[in-house]
């Protein structure tokens, strides 16, 4: 059975979603329709799903100023979940889509008089390298990062934290590891390298994840909770299961779902750390655009702990993950054999 969307009997809203076409920007715009609120959709291209929904759909990019002040223009609250994901690329793209992406979002609220953001933020954030386990909200900023996406993102997320006053109140979700039916990126990549993948380390490492229907009720709660009490504004929350499992495992329950064999053979860190450094060097020289097959930052995300305290989400926000990760491993799979057929290849 499927998780029932968040039923709230306050007056319905004019919502926008930016990325509300994406996996997880879809599944907020899903339940927000559910519940009666007038949604919108800010992405670079128009949906026909959205469309059969009945939400309003505005295309343009997040660079463009002007043309989210108009998309802006009535609404009342916006969830902010578009962004540039990835490992590989130039650093500009990145900056380009997440940071000025952002601060044109918050311009844009603040010259539409609109009272609530929720900006969608990652673990990658915190992530320096080491294990990081039981890590609550506390946890600093590294030095430095490996990777521009989670620089990208972490740069985002303080213009979203500062930019907390009145009458613009503002909060932040770090969603780890979402995945689930419809997932467009995950999911996929697991499913497209298996044949290829290597286990990193001894298999042992602890990782949270999130279902995507956890994942998208936690931005609801913490839009109603945000406008129940101002005193969240400026806050950020991890968000996940709460039940952490061995990545590996958790890798191979994915391709199990999709029809395909587990993990076969391992590499130790130090030596997809080497590769990785050494691809990156290799895909740069030769102005490789394709993503390499490793990176230092992937390598290091596969080998070590990364999960996280959400004592804060469940006291402020009221966040419970309904869908636990055994009923979400069935529904992807009846997904993957509806959609892509055994196999899932």
């Amino acid at each position: 059975m499927r998780a029932e969307p968040t039923i709230s009997s306050k007056k319905p809203e004019n919502v926008l979603v930016t990325g509300g076409g994406g996996f997880l920007g879809g599944a907020i715009v899903e339940r927000l329709a559910a519940r009666g609120d007038r949604v919108h959709s800010f992405s670079r291209r128009t949906y026909p799903r959205l469309a059969a929904l009945g939400v309003a759909q505005v295309s343009g990019d997040l660079a463009d100023k002007d043309a989210l002040s108009r998309a802006f223009e009535g609404i009342d609250l916006v969830f902010h979940v578009a962004a540039k994901t990835g490992v590989w690329g130039p650093y500009d793209a990145y900056h380009k889509t997440n940071v000025t992406g952002t601060l044109n979002v918050i311009d844009a609220c603040r010259k539409n008089n609109i009272r609530r953001l929720v900006y969608t933020g990652s673990p990658s954030v915190v992530f320096n390298g080491r294990d990081m386990e039981g890590m609550d909200e506390s946890a600093p900023y590294p030095e430095s990062y490996p990777a521009h996406y989670p620089q990208t993102k972490a740069l985002a997320e303080q213009a979203v934290i500062q930019a907390a006053s009145e009458p613009l109140r503002t909060i932040v979700l770090r969603p780890h590891l979402i995945w689930g039916p419809k997932d467009t990126s995950l999911v996929p990549r697991i499913l497209a390298r298996a044949k290829r993948l290597k286990q990193v380390g001894d298999g042992e490492n602890l990782v949270d994840t999130v279902y995507i229907d956890n994942a998208a009720e936690a931005h609801i709660l913490a839009a109603d909770r945000l406008a129940e009490n101002p005193r969240l504004s400026g806050r950020c929350y991890f968000i996940t299961q709460d039940a952490p499992v061995r990545l590996w495992e958790m890798v191979n329950h994915i391709l199990a779902a999709g029809g395909l064999p587990p993990v076969k053979g391992s590499i130790s860190p130090g030596a997809a750390r080497f590769l990785g450094a050494v691809l990156e060097t290799l895909y740069a020289f030769f102005k490789i655009s394709a993503e390499p097959p490793m990176t230092r930052f992937v390598a290091e995300e596969l080998a070590t702990a990364h999960w996280f305290d959400i004592s804060a989400a469940k006291k402020d926000l009221g966040y419970v993950p309904r869908v636990s990760t055994a009923e979400g491993l069935k529904r992807l799979e009846s997904w993957l054999r509806e959609n892509q057929g055994s196999g899932a290849r």
